[in-house]
């Protein structure tokens, strides 16, 4: 009997001195986040319509509209579309300080949206006396060049670059834009939303920046004085 407890003791020693097997431990995770890029708007309206450019001719307009029925992202051409043609030479002409409503009416609809660094315009009323603001402006304007990106049908848009030089009317100063412009039309070849980005870059988002160019949009047409759009 007295020798029990330092069995005990001895038989407490051997299981502590006895190391015990360590369970593996769990492998390690090791994340690597994935970094998306996050397009800026100039980059999308920029390269809406080139993106899928595969040098496809199609010669028919009537081809050209049996085609819009389906969705073919190769289907993508840089030649001018005869209906595109028109409209871009409307622009420019609107562009050269020659706005008329018959440009208006022939090429955009009632309710089209027109965008650029400086109005944000919605509607004939707001988007017209943008135009017809150009003239009281500016003493002339020169298209240097104009080369189309890509003219598409489906989606309906037409995408192109210029360069215009403006001479204000009292300074007589020059100065030169060069854009990016993308425009969205209709089946009726009509314009639905055109925006028009100075420089290829985005257009001004912030909250200030938008309120002033929403702003320009609404106080213009209350300055400049443009002809009534017939009834539809």
């Amino acid at each position: 009997m007295p020798e029990s407890p330092a069995y005990h003791h001895r038989s407490l020693s051997q299981s502590s001195t006895t190391s015990r097997p360590r369970s593996p431990s769990p492998p390690s995770l090791i994340y690597h986040p994935t970094i998306i890029p996050l397009p800026t708007p100039a980059l999308v309206e920029s390269v809406a319509g080139a993106a899928h450019y595969s040098g496809i001719k199609l010669d028919h307009e009537t081809h050209l509209r049996q085609r819009r029925g389906s969705h073919d992202a190769g289907d993508i051409h840089t030649q001018l579309k005869p209906s595109h043609r028109r409209v871009l030479e409307d622009l420019k002409e609107l562009y050269c300080c020659r706005p008329t409503l018959e440009i208006f009416e022939r090429s955009w609809t009632k309710d089209a949206e027109f965008e650029d660094p400086l109005s944000k315009c919605k509607g004939f009323s707001e988007y017209a006396a943008q135009w017809f603001a150009l003239p009281k402006l500016f003493s002339d304007s020169k298209n240097e060049y104009t080369r189309v990106m890509s003219s598409t049908h489906v989606p309906n848009r037409l995408v192109f670059a210029q360069s215009q030089t403006y001479v204000t009317r009292y300074l007589k100063r020059k100065k030169t834009i060069d854009s990016i412009i993308v425009v969205d039309l209709d089946d009726d070849e009509k314009i639905v939303k055109m925006v028009d980005q100075w420089h290829g870059q985005g257009l001004p988002t912030r909250y200030g920046a938008q309120f002033l160019r929403i702003l320009n949009a609404k106080i213009t047409p209350w300055l400049i004085s443009v002809p009534k759009r017939p009834a539809s």
